[in-house]
Formats: C-alpha cells, structure tokens, sequence
C-alpha cells in the first residue's frame, strides 16, 4: 500500500469512529456531526480506491460523481448509489444553522458510511 493511499484509509477510518462515536454516545450526542463524519468517511473510501487504481479524480464532496468514476471498475458498487447520494448532501447540510440531524438520521447515515467501508475495504484488500 502506497504512503498517500495509507493516509486515505487512515482519515476514512478517523471519520469512521468519530461518526461511531456520536452514535453510541449517551450524553449530548451530536448527530450533526455523526452525519457528516459518515459523508466524510465515505468520501474518502471511495477516493482510497480511486487512488488505488490511479485514477485522477476531482475535488469534490458530490459521492455520486466518485462513484460513477469508479463503476467502470467496480461496477457493482452501482448498488450503493441510494447510499451515497443521502449522504452527499451531509457534506454541508447539516453543518450550518437552518437544519438538524434527528437520530433516525444519524443511525441511517452511519448504516450507510458502515456498508460502503465493508465493500471499500474488501476490495483494497483490508481486514473487515
């Protein structure tokens, strides 16, 4: 594993448990932030294996754009489009006033973040 892919994986898997965290937490748990933390984290699973197989992708937090980058090689990551389009938009919505997370909303966030990093990293070759 190349030192810049190490460093993808590493900060997908920060956000990972940051995301778990907020999940699991009893007092003061903070679904704003367990809603971004698994847009982010899958955002960076799916530049990981972008990186992987070195393809130039953009700067960008639209997962539905990486997504289409990647299914040429993985096409059948196609199923996990309803997954990354939700959580595209956690990128920002819920990062500023005017909306707010419920916990309905950070559970599924997280199913989401859980289910594209199982696939990610059996398709890098990482342990589960």
């Amino acid at each position: 594993m190349t030192p810049v892919l190490r460093e993808w994986v590493t900060k997908a898997e920060g956000d990972f448990h940051s995301c778990e965290r907020e999940i699991r937490a009893r007092r003061r748990p903070n679904h704003d932030s367990a809603c971004f933390h698994a847009q982010q984290c899958v955002e960076k699973y799916l530049k990981a294996r972008l990186q992987a197989a070195n393809i130039v992708f953009p700067k960008t937090h639209d997962l539905e754009e990486l997504l289409d980058l990647l299914l040429p090689l993985e096409p059948q990551w196609e199923l996990l489009r309803p997954a990354v389009a939700q959580l595209t938009n956690y990128a920002v919505a819920f990062r500023y006033p005017g909306t707010t997370a419920s916990k309905a909303d950070a559970r599924n966030a997280f199913a989401h973040a859980k289910l594209v990093r199982q696939i990610a990293r059996q398709s890098l070759g990482l342990k589960k």
